[in-house]
């Protein structure tokens, strides 16, 4: 029995003291950020005892900290079952949402609060949970962008931050790499750039950085070109070597003569043990905005805004406050044209870690935060978007699943479906009123809704001009001619051409046809207005009536340089004394109501003849009687 024992003990000793032996390289290698050796480490103890304390410790923390939280859930749930306070709970539900397990999430997120008293702590939980709420509401930024995985030009390793300049993509690679990462085990990255035509990229040309050399050992970061080429800024760190800056910083080089200098750490950075990366230009060059974790922050990495000085350095850098950033990590900034500001985030309600989102204002002039949507956005981290053609095509980056390896970098189009033409043709056609002959050389003129000119021309011999118009559009078509009245109408499309979504051709032309029949223009003829009626006895203008009397309105302004008598007739009941007077004051009556609708007045003479113009002398009948009542109009004058 002793002799046995002696030989297990011998092997306990030495498994506890080769497990002492790994927990003691594995904390050195995570107190030092080496991070993924950390976690090859301790995966060895975890495969003895899966409930080691700091072995789940050391796990969850390293992939929290190497950015990649999504697969820290199983040891962050060791911890809350052995050790629960609010940080493990916090992060575990940070996890469990990163993995869109949301109700869960919000479960720990719950679970969290019981642990702490602290106001700021409880706000970022409710935050958190309110987030997810939020999220579930999304909607698409741009509905119709079409996100595709740039094959050719990603490699198993990383490939990100693309932005284009003077016909050069340049972008971070993995590729060509001299090192591994130990905080992440992916390669070290390199600066590269390709030749390119927008979206089009000579992928089989890509060479290193040509402006001056990448340094070995450490990771060469995101990218920024000024607009006008002669600035790159660029972040850098990672190093290992003692003698190295002790985090990521932002460098500059600068085009000065017949070449870039080589770059130099930008006064910007303030602090060397400050973490500044992914930097931007504003699209006059004048900005320049990065991420930052200096002191005074909403908490994380946020936004921050400096300005070009007079001697080229930038300086006086602001936090871009708590509309864009929060207690999470807001990155990669990109600004456009229109004022519209785009960067990523994990902060805001999004779908995951890393979303891509656009800061705008609405309406009222209130800057507004969006996520740009599940056809930008996924699980994972979203980021870097670079516009080549604002806003319908660009670059952006993403660690996705159906990806060539790590980060990927993707193109994206619009791909709106072209909209369905409809073109209308209208032929109008002039006409004589009363013989229907067509009457050529009419000038007929075509006016939008908003009466601007849209055409004119003179009508062929049949009478024709034909005119190309718009669906569902509201016009007025003006006829003119010597010896004839002039004439305005209006004409709409709306509800004469075919439903676009029903169409298969690209172009559909719809002819129309409408006729404008003119009455000619003769001195002292005498035209019969129909339907003028008045009371008994009375002269006031009745509504009916007046609905008539509008129509010589219309003739008086289509045709500004006529005169007219207005005449108004009786029929032979009553004396002739009563009958006159009467007929004149109906002829005034119809005056007056004439320019109240703005014609001038001496455009008018009111003239009344009782019954001394019978149609009808021997009238019997009311119909006879009602043919002798009429109110006529005839041109006195035509001014040139």
């Amino acid at each position: 029995m002793k002799h046995r024992f002696f030989p297990l003990l011998l092997f306990l000793i030495l498994i506890l003291g080769g497990c002492k032996s790994l927990v003691e390289k594995g904390n050195n290698q995570f107190l030092s950020g080496q991070y993924q050796y950390a976690i090859n480490t301790f995966s060895q103890i975890l495969a003895e005892d899966s409930t080691n304390l700091r072995a789940n410790q050391v796990m969850a923390e390293s992939y929290r900290l190497s950015n990649r939280i999504e697969k820290a859930s199983p040891y962050y749930q060791q911890l809350v079952e052995q050790e629960p306070n609010f940080n493990h709970y916090f992060f575990l539900a940070q996890s469990l949402k990163a993995q869109q397990r949301h109700e869960e999430a919000k479960a720990a997120f719950e679970a969290s609060k019981q642990y702490t008293s602290d106001d700021a702590l409880m706000a970022r939980v409710q935050r958190e949970i309110e987030g997810i709420k939020l999220a579930e509401g999304i909607e698409n930024y741009w509905p119709n962008h079409v996100l595709v995985n740039y094959q050719e030009l990603n490699t198993p390793g990383p490939d990100y931050g693309p932005v284009l300049s003077e016909n050069f993509l340049y972008f971070t690679s993995g590729r060509q790499a001299s090192g591994i990462y130990p905080a992440t085990g992916t390669p070290y990255t390199k600066l590269f750039r390709a030749r390119a035509d927008g979206l089009k990229v000579d992928v089989g040309a890509i060479q290193a950085l040509p402006e001056f050399r990448n340094e070995e050992g450490l990771n060469q970061g995101t990218i920024a070109i000024s607009p006008d080429g002669n600035t790159i800024i660029y972040g850098r760190g990672n190093s290992t070597s003692p003698k190295d800056l002790p985090d990521n910083a932002l460098f500059v080089s600068y085009f000065r003569g017949a070449g870039f200098t080589q770059p130099i750490w930008m006064p910007v950075n303030e602090d060397e043990t400050w973490w500044n990366s992914t930097p931007a230009f504003s699209p006059d060059g004048s900005e320049l905005y990065f991420a930052s974790n200096r002191p005074g922050g909403y908490g994380g990495t946020d936004l921050y805004k400096a300005t070009r000085l007079a001697n080229g350095d930038f300086g006086n850098a602001v936090n871009l406050g708590p509309t864009i950033n929060t207690p999470g990590n807001e990155l990669f900034p990109r600004m456009t044209p229109d004022g519209k500001f785009f960067f990523s985030s994990d902060g805001h309600p999004g779908y995951g870690k890393l979303d891509l989102f656009v800061a705008e204002k609405d309406e009222s002039g209130k800057q507004v935060i969006k996520n740009l949507g599940d056809n930008f956005n996924s699980k994972y981290d979203d980021f870097g978007i670079f516009f080549t053609e604002y806003p319908k095509a660009g670059f952006i980056t993403s660690n996705r699943e159906g990806g060539k390896g790590d980060d990927d970098i993707y193109y994206f189009e619009d791909k709106t479906p072209k909209p369905k033409i409809i073109n209308v043709l209208l032929n109008v056609f002039a006409k004589e009123q009363g013989t229907d002959n067509p009457i050529p050389q009419t000038r007929i003129v075509l006016y939008g809704a908003d009466n601007k000119q849209q055409g004119g021309d003179f009508s062929n011999p049949s009478g024709r001009v034909r005119f190309t118009m718009a669906p569902n559009s509201d016009y007025t078509i003006i006829a003119s001619k010597n010896g004839y009245f002039s004439k305005s109408f209006p004409y709409t499309t709306k509800g004469k051409t075919p439903d676009p979504a029903t169409l298969i051709q690209d172009v559909t032309n719809v002819t129309l046809d409408t006729t404008i029949y003119l009455d000619q223009l003769i001195l002292e003829k005498s035209i019969v207005l129909e339907n003028i009626y008045y009371d008994l006895d009375k002269a006031e203008i009745r509504p009916d009536a007046a609905l008539e009397l509008d129509k010589l309105v219309k003739i008086l302004a289509d045709n500004p340089s006529i005169r007219i008598e207005l005449s108004s007739h009786t029929d032979s009941r009553s004396s002739d004394a009563y009958n006159l007077n009467l007929s004149q004051r109906r002829a005034q009556s119809a005056v007056d109501y004439i320019v109240s609708k703005g014609i001038s007045a001496d455009r008018l003479v009111a003239k009344g003849y009782g019954e001394t113009q019978l149609i009808i002398k021997d009238a019997q009948t009311e119909e006879e009687h009602q043919v002798n009542r009429r109110t006529e109009f005839k041109v006195i004058e035509i001014k040139e």
